[in-house]
């Protein structure tokens, strides 16, 4: 499979080569050159399928011949290790609990799958370093995917003031081969000094640099396996129906544009949700047509306070920039943060069901648009409820329980660098070579 860019002005590139590269010099996003269809055959299979082998049918066509069968079997055994079930929470609507992982968000998915394909890919005379920046999941998941492997250093950056004390923790105190840095600023800021940087030639002739971002094909395509595995298990749980719709908690977009290319692919998913925060660039546009980037605003569901989409080019792409044709697929949704407070208590008091502040955005979407779109619903719960335990004690009254692979993090000192909102500071921060926990 070969990649071309969304600004159409860059050379193609092998499934290696854009992995490694991260983003086209034309300031685009990587695009699979052709999108596979399954076959009747496999959506058969697909509720008895267990998730590496779904993720192996999925992927093969968009890492090959760059990664071998074996290869790639091995890496679908290696990064799907734990459950992703489906669970209902009240008739006809379904959480798909993505928190499982080993730093209990989605993004563990698609950066244990990159991390593998670029230790495959790294020379050990040229070592990458990953720069990504993170609004809170996305660092600890590629931090905790890379930690300790060799020729790869990872540079978390994110916002000082703008993730949970337990998300700014998972990626501070790890050391070995990832450092942190803080911005004064808001996750927009340090997504902007990431993209600055890969457009840096004196940099990049210094550094190997890469992307862990969704924008890097090698984090986003492996999304497309859970959703997959979500209609799998709706199947099984309702074998007669066939409509359904799923909702997607968005901040930078590539959850859902990863969820519409396994549609293009054959998943037959009626309707998907854009469903947002007051970040609502994406439902806005939906509704008028008109396509304003803003500044982000900070809210209770930080993960997706982001006011420019990183990924929303590739849904663009999918639909060949037809906004009808998105509009028919694709409903906007969004909500403030006094509603998604008071959903998650409700939920938690009617249902039994702890929702975390981005599952309840999901979940807020369905309940108000499947009486119109006429299927039921599955939502993403894209973190687990722990990862916000101060806001989430402050909205339930009552102490939330760490789980183990949050426990480990408690005490543990913070190694971070905090700095401006400069490109010229930060360019100088990584022209430094790598110690352990620091640049």
């Amino acid at each position: 499979m070969n990649y071309y860019s969304t600004n159409d002005s860059a050379a193609e590139m092998s499934f290696k080569e854009a992995v490694i590269k991260g983003l086209p010099h034309d300031k685009g996003l990587f695009f699979p050159k052709e999108i596979p269809s399954l076959p009747a055959s496999f959506f058969e299979q697909l509720p008895s399928l267990s998730l590496p082998a779904i993720a192996f049918e999925v992927l093969q066509p968009f890492v090959a011949p760059d990664i071998t069968a074996e290869d790639l079997q091995k890496i679908c055994d290696e990064v799907f290790t734990f459950p992703i079930p489906l669970v209902e929470v009240e008739k006809n609507i379904y959480s798909l609990e993505l928190f499982h992982g080993p730093t209990c968000a989605f993004k563990d998915v698609g950066a244990r799958f990159m991390s593998r394909c670029l230790q495959a890919f790294a020379e050990p005379d040229r070592p990458v370093t990953v720069l990504v920046a993170t609004s809170g999941d996305t660092g600890s998941a590629v931090a905790n995917g890379f930690l300790g492997l060799e020729n790869i250093d990872v540079v978390v950056v994110y916002p000082q003031l703008g993730v949970s004390e337990i998300q700014e923790m998972q990626f501070t105190t790890l050391g070995q081969n990832t450092s942190a840095v803080g911005i004064e600023g808001t996750f927009d800021d340090c997504q902007a000094l990431v993209k600055q940087a890969f457009s840096d030639e004196e940099l990049n002739q210094k550094k190997n640099l890469s992307s862990a971002n969704s924008i890097n094909v090698a984090r986003w395509l492996p999304q497309m396996v859970y959703y997959f595995h979500a209609w799998g298990q709706w199947k099984n749980l309702n074998p007669e129906a066939e409509e359904v719709t799923i909702a997607v908690p968005s901040g930078n977009f590539g959850n859902l544009a990863a969820g519409l290319l396994a549609r293009q692919m054959g998943l037959p998913v009626t309707y998907f949700v854009a469903a947002t925060n007051r970040n609502k660039i994406v439902p806005d546009y939906l509704e008028t047509g008109v396509y304003t980037p803003a500044s982000s605003v900070c809210t209770i569901a930080n993960a997706m306070d982001v006011g420019s989409p990183n990924n929303f080019p590739r849904i663009q792409e999918l639909f060949g920039d037809d906004l009808e044709a998105l509009q028919k697929v694709v409903k906007g949704f969004w909500v403030d943060d006094e509603k998604i407070k008071s959903t998650i208590k409700l939920v938690h008091q009617e249902n039994g069901y702890m929702l975390d502040p981005h599952g309840a955005i999901g979940y807020l979407s369905l309940q108000q648009l499947l009486p119109d779109l006429k299927t039921p619903g599955i939502f993403l719960e894209t973190a687990h409820p722990a990862k916000f335990k101060k806001s989430m004690e402050e909205v339930l009254g009552q102490e939330i329980e760490l789980p183990e692979q949050l426990k480990v993090f408690k005490g543990r000192q913070k190694q971070v660098t905090d700095m401006p909102n400069d490109f010229a500071g930060f360019k100088m921060l990584l022209m430094q070579e790598h110690k352990e926990g620091t640049l």
